[in-house]
């Protein structure tokens, strides 16, 4: 047994002397496939969406929401895929980003940095004319924007997931996003193609706290005048200012019914002619100007609410987003108003049944086959007290 097992590893070595004498065969791993990543534009990707060519010069794919739609999603995607490549260090050669939005016939031409971690989180994609002439399209279809600002949501990996997250509380705790160093530098970059292209040539997207993002940024331009087309995607509807809000509308509402039961403003309360309203440094006359500000009341407009009409698609099993399909607390005068301008905000719902989180979260849902939005909302309360607050006199 012994002398079999030495006669066995003399021959081994004997062979492997022999393939050491051989030259090896240069193999290159590449750890990282493209062709096969699961992010690949190919591989996860819209299916039978075309790119732009010389039909769209008389017929426009892009006055087909749900291609605007898509598009605009796979926009936000190439967003996360510029961080994901930046941090895996892929070249040119080898970034999964660029297939995202070439085959619309658009270009790179800023991306967005915090200057905290330098990771990306938005892209500026303008409408690559060089390109579209390559295949016949000689001028820019109707409806597709000269340029789109893309603003991503969280990433949960160590390189830019404390900043991420940093801007998810500042979220929940406040309900504005004003005080990111992420909000001034997309409001300077939507600002600067706004102004360059026309507000009506352009568009602001964002996904989740992208979507916060596009939100406040979007009508921080409309407070100027500029209203520039915005689609959101599962964008935030949860924060402590919100359920502080609506402890003030029940105290609001509180309030009102106590004013019910007293005597009218011009019959006195007290005898010899005393004024029957609280002076306005009273505790009385302080509480009930305080009640409507804190709603978010305040009856001072510098701009019409109207003109300003955002696009949300919210998934009804995702509760991230889910308060925005609240119609709770609208009364049916703005109802009324707002299918009659037809310039209220829309609201695209998806509604699948019971969902795990992340697939009710998922960008990836708003590009895939046969979907139907089961409903659309034109008077959600949550989106009407954001667009009060916005041209509230501060």
């Amino acid at each position: 047994m012994l002398m079999s097992n030495c006669a066995s590893v003399e021959e081994e070595t004997k062979e492997s002397e022999s393939v050491a004498a051989t030259p090896p065969k240069t193999v290159v791993v590449k750890e990282d496939d493209a062709d096969h990543h699961p992010y690949a534009f190919h591989v996860s990707g819209p299916r039978n969406v075309s790119s732009p060519n010389w039909r769209d010069l008389i017929n426009s794919s892009w006055k087909d929401p749900n291609y605007k739609r898509t598009v605009m999603a796979c926009f936000i995607q190439a967003a996360y895929l510029l961080e994901l490549d930046r941090q895996e260090n892929r070249d040119k050669q080898n970034a999964l980003a660029p297939k995202w939005w070439i085959p619309f016939k658009y270009k790179l031409t800023q991306t967005l940095i915090d200057e905290r971690d330098g990771s990306i989180f938005g892209a500026l994609l303008e409408w690559d004319r060089s390109a579209a002439m390559a295949d016949l399209v000689v001028i820019r279809p109707s409806g597709a924007p000269k340029a789109v600002l893309a603003l991503r949501g969280t990433i949960l990996k160590s390189l830019t997931m404390r900043r991420d997250i940093q801007d998810d509380l500042r979220f929940l705790a406040w309900e504005s996003l004003k005080g990111s160093v992420r909000f001034n530098v997309a409001l300077v970059a939507l600002e600067s193609v706004a102004k360059r292209y026309g507000s009506n040539n352009v568009c602001v997207v964002g996904h989740s706290l992208g979507a916060g993002f596009a939100l406040q940024v979007g009508k921080a331009l409309a407070k100027d005048g500029l209203f520039v087309d915005a689609h959101l995607f599962n964008p935030p509807s949860i924060s402590l200012a919100m359920s502080l809000r609506n402890i003030g509308e029940k105290a609001g509402v509180a309030w009102k019914r106590l004013m019910s039961m007293l005597p009218p403003r011009n019959e006195p309360l007290v005898p010899n002619g005393c004024e029957a309203e609280a002076a306005p440094g009273s505790v009385s006359g302080g509480f009930r100007n305080w009640v409507p500000s804190f709603n978010g009341q305040n009856q001072k407009s510098s701009v019409d609410l109207r003109k300003w009409v955002p696009h949300l698609y919210v998934n009804d099993s995702d509760y991230i987003c889910c308060y925005y399909t609240d119609q709770d607390g609208v009364n049916e005068k703005e109802k009324l108003n707002n299918n009659k301008e037809n310039q209220s905000p829309v609201l695209c719902v998806m509604s699948k049944g019971k969902q795990k989180f992340l697939e009710a979260h998922g960008l990836e849902q708003w590009w895939s086959e046969n979907l139907e939005l089961q409903s659309a909302i034109h008077s959600s309360r949550l989106i009407t007290q954001q667009l009060k607050s916005l041209y509230s006199v501060k």
